[in-house]
């Protein structure tokens, strides 16, 4: 009995170290990537982007749910295209990239693939004004390939909706016309093309 035990241990370390190794560690590359996020102003939408950021992402897309992400961006990086805008989004009125310099998100795992295993969603903690929150982004494998550098490359997608005032993000005015300046739910969508390391 004791010695089948053994051996079931044994095998499933196999296959769990066969799967480990088949999963490749991709870095993220910033001049083909995009980190936005779209937030009610008045009467219509606003988009900005982060402009710097990094991250790695452990994959094998045929163990997708072991998927692994880690990554930050520079909250100082912020850009809607408007300089007085954007300064007020880095002082403590918002970000306060002074005091909380980076946003991070640290997976914990994936759930619902589809058939095709290369959609789902992915679980998480998000850090942002010195909170951290659990997320559900939508995420979806895109492809990999090599470039013409003859390095392997995939993409990624993901999107997910956060309460800013979840994370401390608070700040607002209202109008004369009722209401509020500025909106609660932020909308960030990711598009990420990776490079495989090693």
């Amino acid at each position: 009995m004791r010695l089948g035990k053994i051996a079931r241990f044994v095998l499933v370390w196999i296959l769990g170290s066969a799967s480990l190794a088949a999963a490749a560690t991709y870095r993220v590359d910033p001049a083909h990537s995009s980190v936005l996020f779209h937030i009610r102003h008045l009467f219509t939408t606003v988009t900005g982007r982060f402009s710097t950021f990094e991250g790695t992402i452990v994959y094998d897309d045929k163990q997708a749910a072991a998927t692994k992400v880690d990554g930050s961006i520079d909250a100082a990086s912020i850009d809607t295209n408007v300089k007085k805008r954007d300064d007020h989004l880095r002082s403590a009125d918002f970000f306060d990239v002074e005091k909380f310099p980076k946003i991070a998100f640290q997976s914990a795992g994936v759930s619902d693939l589809d058939a095709s295993g290369h959609k789902g969603k992915m679980h998480g903690a998000l850090t942002m004004h010195g909170v951290t929150k659990p997320v559900v982004l939508d995420v979806a494998f895109l492809g990999k390939g090599k470039d013409p550098g003859g390095k392997e490359r995939a993409g990624f997608h993901a999107t997910t909706t956060v309460d800013r005032k979840q994370f401390g993000l608070t700040w607002n005015k209202a109008v004369e016309s009722g209401g509020l300046l500025v909106g609660d739910d932020v909308t960030i969508e990711i598009d990420v093309e990776a490079i495989q390391e090693g």
